[in-house]
């Protein structure tokens, strides 16, 4: 589980059906252990009503809950409170930075899909994070040493506001990359770095936000309804392209959240299980 399998435009989309998942030991076994390992798993399947998630979040534990609910519904909203809420392009990023502990991973469940436009991007920031250090160290050092400020405020499931430090390139003590903490939607007017430092920042960020969006780098793919992917979100920035609005909704994701913690604990059993029945 230790060696993770690096990605970008060439990679090939790992499919589970989602009902194994659900009910036999030995995929929801394999799921977890691609989840690791790759980032993303796409689970086929699913019914096209909200709730599937929660049978997602009782198979491995429990659902990460958030200022935006347990569960929530990313479609066109009028009173949108969130860049999501839109039929707008979303840059790539990873969920809420703004959290002292962003959630670990992320589910989207595809209801409705509409005709034109929509597609999902998805970007390894784990590999772009190790090309940025061979190619420009010095930026790698900067994005992984300047605290980046944070901020949201609003109200969803309840009223919130909530704020955080966070760099772009989270390392570890051998310097390797274990989370990317980027979002653009919801990085803070407020930066309080000296001033010298703030050109090498922003150009090291250019730099890194460049590779993010290289064709060779970045894996586009479009959600059909009942398909629920599910990926690393400390690892896998995501997007979207822009769509057409409309008198209806005509794009309807039910998303959730979970953190590795739980995942990683839910695998851990099903190792045991499976292993036992061999």
């Amino acid at each position: 589980l230790s060696e993770r399998q690096y990605w970008g435009s060439d990679l090939q989309l790992p499919e589970i059906p989602f009902e194994e998942i659900i009910y036999n030991d030995e995929s929801a076994y394999k799921w977890l252990c691609i989840l690791k390992k790759v980032g993303i798993v796409l689970l086929t399947g699913a019914a096209t009503r909200q709730g599937e998630l929660v049978k997602l979040g009782h198979r491995i534990g429990f659902l990460r809950l958030t200022f935006y609910g347990p569960t929530w519904q990313v479609q066109d909203k009028a009173d949108a409170n969130n860049v999501a809420y839109t039929t707008g392009k979303l840059c790539f990023h990873t969920d809420y930075p703004v959290l002292q502990h962003p959630p670990g991973v992320q589910f989207l469940h595809c209801i409705k899909q509409t005709a034109a436009g929509g597609e999902s991007e998805v970007v390894d920031g784990f590999h772009v994070a190790n090309k940025l250090k061979k190619q420009n160290p010095e930026a790698y050092q900067i994005l992984s040493s300047t605290a980046v400020d944070y901020t949201d405020v609003g109200v969803d499931y309840c009223d919130f506001a909530v704020q955080c430090k966070q760099r772009i390139i989270d390392v570890d003590s051998r310097g390797q990359a274990v989370r990317i903490n980027y979002n653009n939607a919801t990085r803070d007017t407020v930066f309080d770095i000296p001033a010298e430092k703030v050109r090498p920042f922003y150009a090291a960020l250019k730099e890194f936000d460049d590779l993010l969006n290289s064709a060779e780098h970045k894996f586009t793919y479009k959600l059909k309804p009942g398909d629920v992917v599910t990926f690393d979100n400390w690892r896998v920035l995501h997007g979207r392209q822009s769509y057409q609005s409309g008198s209806e909704v005509t794009r309807h994701l039910e998303g959730a959240y979970a953190d590795w913690d739980v995942v990683m604990s839910r695998l851990r059993l099903l190792r045991k299980r499976v292993l036992n029945r061999d």
